[in-house]
């Protein structure tokens, strides 16, 4: 990581999958610059200067798009299938959260406010673990009544928290899926695992994987695959 005067901190990273070198802007990530492994950093650092302008338009975009973010207080109203969340102040010096009874409870110090960035971060992470849960108790189950149903053959399931993917399907056959898929309504959650499954037969996105997402969605692929672009996969 490196502050750079009037950009801020930017994060210098070699990887392997790059071809060459370039510039990623991240809501609530920051600057990032990616290289091949083995390139000049010096070259790195002089590329970042030359687009010192671009960079900056770029993150007062992302810094008013940053500011959408949700900030969640005592009259937040947030529920899920299984629980619903409530938050409030205590007299104890520490942060606490219990998920028991359909109810997500977070408790916070009195003397601190609801809108600190380490009550919001304790909030997030509550919100995870119980969406993590709700996943783990219904997502596999979807899994293996499409699968059955259609004859897909599935090796593992998992559940991830991933940033920018509803789900995904390796070479051979496992499915991690979102977690995030629980704020969803339920016809959506099955397209995605059936989008997930039929990649088991088709490993891209050509007409032969589309014209099998198609019959198994009864034919509404297309437009149930507008309608996702409706949903975010993190939580603003």
């Amino acid at each position: 990581m490196v502050d750079i005067e009037g950009i801020g901190p930017v994060l210098f990273k070699s990887d392997a999958r790059c071809k060459r070198l370039s510039i990623r802007l991240k809501p609530f990530e920051g600057v990032s610059v990616l290289f091949p492994p083995g390139y000049s950093i010096k070259k790195a650092l002089s590329f970042v200067e030359e687009k010192r302008s671009w960079i900056q338009q770029n993150q007062a975009q992302m810094a008013a798009h940053e500011n959408m973010k949700t900030v969640f207080n005592e009259d937040t109203k947030f529920r899920t299938r299984t629980f619903e969340l409530r938050i409030q102040s205590h007299h104890s010096d520490q942060l606490r959260m219990t998920l028991h009874g359909g109810v997500l409870r977070v408790a916070y110090p009195s003397f601190m406010k609801v809108e600190d960035e380490r009550v919001q971060v304790a909030i997030r992470q509550g919100i995870e673990e119980g969406l993590r849960i709700e996943a783990k108790t219904m997502l596999p189950g979807r899994v293996r009544h499409f699968a059955g149903l259609h004859g897909f053959k599935v090796n593992k399931v998992f559940i991830k928290n991933l940033k920018s993917r509803w789900g995904s399907c390796s070479s051979v056959n496992n499915i991690n899926l979102n977690l995030q898929l629980m704020r969803l309504p339920q016809h959506l959650i099955d397209y995605v695992v059936l989008h997930e499954l039929c990649h088991t037969r088709e490993k891209n996105h050509g007409p032969g994987f589309w014209q099998l997402l198609d019959r198994v969605t009864g034919w509404k692929a297309r437009s149930l695959a507008a309608e996702m672009k409706k949903y975010r996969t993190t939580i603003y």
